[in-house]
């Protein structure tokens, strides 16, 4: 499960899991060496920083941001993600391999949208006991967003009109059901029952049928809602809060819910990527402090920075 959204220049993700998977914040720099599971060597011409495992000096990003600003990740699809055996006269890789492969040589959703149609996704994965995980993807820059779906009839592209991605169903599905939800209002409601001029009791009755539950299709709802109607500031620091107080909205508690292995489903992480400073910003489950690295010192660098995740709970006592 996971929540990922564009907003104002911002990239938010939420990374919900049963367990961590040896993450770290790692920053690539220009130029660093990609060897492909089609026979290549990849060479990227953009630096990117984001949320990685790092396994023979291969950064395998859940999600990431190169230094044009145009973000990508990759969230759970399982059920309907399918992969395949190569094909003549595409552009095959692996589903690992996408991160890096785009973010590395495009600056933006437009130069996208005049290649994807050539990508083959291959069934191939980095290891044989790392089996490739189902997954769809959004990718972002500050005008627009792509869905990126390969499904069993093919690679399917869907123009994100609302900058979000959360999982199952397919994408479609969440373009329709948002209309379920027209009617709510961020505003003072009027008395449309009766002609006795009836006042709300409290404040928030717009927001009535608003889901509240953790499945993909509620959180992609309230994510909407609550992205369409935040308020937004011209100071980085209030708006990076901003970002987290939506993530944090529509993220898992530790208990909450449980996998079909009876497994805690949870929010491992939390990430906000500044697509005008080049900054990653991130907190964790166990720490909520947000902390934050700069790729512009690195983007020439000769080799992966790494950054390991703080996971321990800092209180500023007075």
């Amino acid at each position: 499960m996971c929540t990922a959204f564009q907003l104002n220049g911002y990239f938010g993700r939420n990374l919900d899991l049963e367990t961590t998977f040896g993450e770290q914040v790692v920053l690539t720099p220009r130029h660093y060496s990609f060897p492909l599971k089609n026979g290549t060597l990849f060479k990227n011409q953009y630096a990117m920083i984001g949320m990685a495992t790092v396994m023979e000096n291969y950064p395998l990003y859940a999600e990431a941001m190169n230094e044009k600003g145009l973000c990508m990740a990759g969230l759970y699809f399982p059920g309907n993600a399918r992969y395949f055996p190569e094909q003549a006269n595409k552009t095959n890789i692996t589903p690992y391999e996408l991160i890096p492969y785009i973010l590395g040589q495009y600056q933006s959703v437009q130069e996208v949208k005049k290649v994807i149609d050539r990508f083959h996704l291959l069934d191939i994965p980095f290891h044989e006991k790392l089996p490739l995980a189902p997954l769809h993807w959004i990718i972002a820059d500050q005008k627009e967003s792509l869905i990126l779906e390969s499904t069993e009839s093919g690679l399917q592209v869907y123009q994100d009109a609302f900058h979000i991605l959360t999982n199952n169903p397919p994408y479609p599905y969440h373009q329709w059901n948002v209309h379920n939800y027209m009617h709510l209002t961020s505003s003072y409601p009027q008395d449309h029952l009766t002609d006795q001029s009836l006042k709300p009791y409290g404040n928030g009755f717009g927001t009535i049928g608003i889901p509240g539950d953790f499945s993909p299709a509620s959180r992609f709802v309230k994510t909407l809602w609550l992205k369409e109607n935040a308020v937004m500031s011209e100071k980085e620091e209030e708006n990076i809060s901003q970002i987290f107080h939506i993530l944090d909205a529509v993220a898992m508690v530790k208990g909450s819910v449980k996998t079909a292995q009876n497994q805690d489903d949870y929010t491992v992480y939390s990430c906000c990527m500044s697509m005008n400073d080049g900054a990653y910003y991130y907190k964790t489950y166990e720490n909520n402090q947000i902390h934050c690295i700069q790729m512009k010192n690195k983007v020439s660098a000769s080799q992966l920075s790494i950054y390991p995740l703080n996971r321990q709970q800092n209180i500023q006592y007075q």
